[in-house]
């Protein structure tokens, strides 16, 4: 078997859904984030994880990753958060999926299937998403009385909760968080101006959470008789999301470094050497000779590339752990390999284990490593490692 792995510690993401917990505090609930097969850590590990852990929801982006969901963790609340689309109403209904809705059509969808598997008058939950600023999706101001008006006493469907995005809720600051929780109680407003009372203010990722906009979420929650609930998604999975403008100590919001210390990462990404060599001074090293030898070397091939979510662009760049050193990616990385520099490292052989994101004896590569040599983020380091590469719980 090719030796190109992810190992899954879910108890570490079951410790960390327990201490996002306590941080919400009493008031907020917490839907677990497994979108994009559990952000590239395996939906099959990580959502009964965070069930086990006690969450009561799951976050998915559609409704084929809310089926796959829904067979894993029969009881959970599964939340389709990226809408419907055509055709995918009867499958909501079968399921017992709770879609996002902000467009008429995605309404009218799920009100033909709700009817069509003769559901009773407000039998189907629904969230409804208020776009307050973002503009990316979610019901706009001048829309949002034509959207309440598909909820009536005649509609199989029934407004269960009220959803936005806080896309700047990492900065440090929270003035535009502020602004948009703003809008978002003026929509509340016109809710219950029209007789609707959800249940469920649906708001607030990570650095929300961290932030402790929780707080903020969880008053406007109470105001209108809702209940918050809030989305962690990076966290959960062992990560603390930086703050701008900058993460020094002085500009984090105090949650921030409790969750430095109280995370703990689920994914480690792993390979092996496949084989070493000695080049002499001036030998090219991978495509187009990117690299020259300044000296007389040795490389260790490695067993992952590109193919397998490696960005190309950490060639030359970046260094992996192997003996517990940091040893340099030398040349491009090709799509199925990768080369590492380990003349400075004794004993290297063919089979040694390398770290590729994770710890190996006293030293760490995180996905913030990772995304700041290759000018990306976390959540895309993580979720661009590929199908191919195995997910082994650990």
């Amino acid at each position: 078997m090719r030796p190109c792995w992810v190992e899954i510690r879910a108890q570490n993401l079951e410790e960390n859904y327990r201490f996002l917990t306590t941080l919400a505090g009493g008031d907020a609930e917490l839907l677990a984030i497994v979108k994009a097969d559990a952000y590239g850590h395996s939906l099959g590990l990580c959502a009964p994880a965070a069930v086990r852990a006690g969450a009561q929801w799951l976050g998915v982006t559609s409704v084929e990753e809310g089926v796959a969901a829904r067979k894993l963790c029969a009881g959970a609340r599964v939340l389709v958060i990226g809408g419907i689309f055509a055709g995918q109403g009867a499958a909501v209904v079968e399921h017992a999926l709770t879609a996002v809705v902000w467009e008429p059509g995605q309404i009218d969808e799920l009100e033909s299937a709700a009817r069509a598997a003769g559901a009773l008058p407000a039998s189907i939950p629904v969230h409804l998403e208020i776009d307050t600023g973002m503009s990316r999706q979610g019901v706009s101001p001048d829309g949002l009385d034509a959207a309440l008006a598909r909820f009536g006493v005649w509609s199989p469907l029934r407004l269960e909760g009220v959803m936005t995005h806080l896309f700047a809720a990492d900065e440090a600051d929270g003035r535009v968080t502020g602004q948009q929780l703003a809008r978002l109680g003026e929509a509340l407003r016109r809710i219950e101006d029209l007789g609707l009372f959800p249940d469920w203010l649906n708001v607030g990722n990570s650095a929300a959470l961290l932030s402790g906009a929780a707080g903020r979420i969880a008053a406007l929650a109470a105001r209108h008789g809702m209940k918050a609930m809030l989305r962690p998604g990076l966290a959960l999975y062992g990560l603390a999301p930086r703050f701008e403008p900058g993460f020094e100590p002085d500009l984090e919001p105090e949650g921030v470094g409790a969750a430095v210390t109280g995370l703990k990462p689920v994914l480690s990404w792993k390979t092996r050497v496949v084989s070493v060599r000695q080049v002499p001074e001036d030998a090219l090293v991978g495509y187009n000779g990117s690299f020259v030898a300044t000296e007389p070397m040795r490389l260790a091939l490695l067993a992952v590339g590109y193919g397998d979510g490696l960005d190309r662009r950490l060639g030359n760049r970046f260094a992996l752990l192997v003996r517990g050193e940091h040893a340099p990616l030398v040349g491009r990385i090709s799509m199925d390999q990768a080369v590492l520099d380990v003349t400075g490292i004794a004993g290297v052989e063919t089979g040694d284990e390398v770290v590729i994101l994770g710890a190996q004896g006293d030293e760490t590569i995180t996905a913030f490593d990772h995304a700041e040599a290759s000018g990306s983020i976390p959540w895309e380091v993580f979720t661009r490692i590929c199908a191919r590469v195995r997910r082994v719980g650990v």
